[in-house]
């Protein structure tokens, strides 16, 4: 039978979780309705490294434990569930593919446009009853300005990672189990 999580899967996996709850809660700028922070590269590394399923059970952990060590508004199931999405999407895109312009632009308009213009805002407003609408423009100037900065910091950075002995010595661990 073959073994899905190794320990060192397992191990790496809460690395990148405790990563993950850091870009978002500690190096980002949080207000009750925006959140702007660099956890895309964590979330393609998980992504890259574990597949659709390994990537949303990490960021799954990442957003529950995120939001009982910094709470920034009472905790809600929805956003546990893109985080859930977000993985699976980050696995589908980058998980033993090439990374490509096409695959890249394509990941973050998809990302992006589901949880930062659909999910979030839906969320929202049933939290807080802010009307749907409302919360748009906001999220409209974030994306504009921050879906190219994802795609380009993405582009360079992860077939870099991908690229270095620790990653291919994992992968290849990963695959002869």
């Amino acid at each position: 039978m073959k073994k899905i999580f190794t320990t060192r899967a397992i191990v790496v996996m809460a690395v990148l979780t405790a990563m993950d709850v850091i870009f978002t809660h500690l190096l980002a700028i949080n207000t009750q309705f925006l959140r702007i922070s660099f956890n895309f590269i964590i979330h393609s590394i998980l992504g890259a490294l574990f597949g659709p399923i390994g990537a949303a059970i990490s960021m799954f952990f990442a957003d529950v434990l995120g939001a009982n060590l910094f709470p920034n508004g009472p905790f809600f199931i929805g956003f546990s569930l893109n985080a859930i999405v977000m993985g699976l999407l980050y696995g589908f895109f980058y998980y033993k593919k090439e990374i490509t312009w096409a695959r890249v632009i394509t990941a973050t308009l998809v990302t992006t446009l589901l949880s930062s213009l659909i999910l979030t805002p839906m969320w929202l407003t049933i939290m807080y009853k802010v009307p749907f609408w409302s919360l748009m423009p906001i999220r409209l100037v974030k994306s504009l300005i921050l879906v190219p900065i994802q795609a380009i910091v993405t582009y360079y950075v992860l077939p870099q990672i991908m690229r270095t002995p620790e990653f291919k010595r994992f992968q290849h661990m990963q695959q002869s189990k």
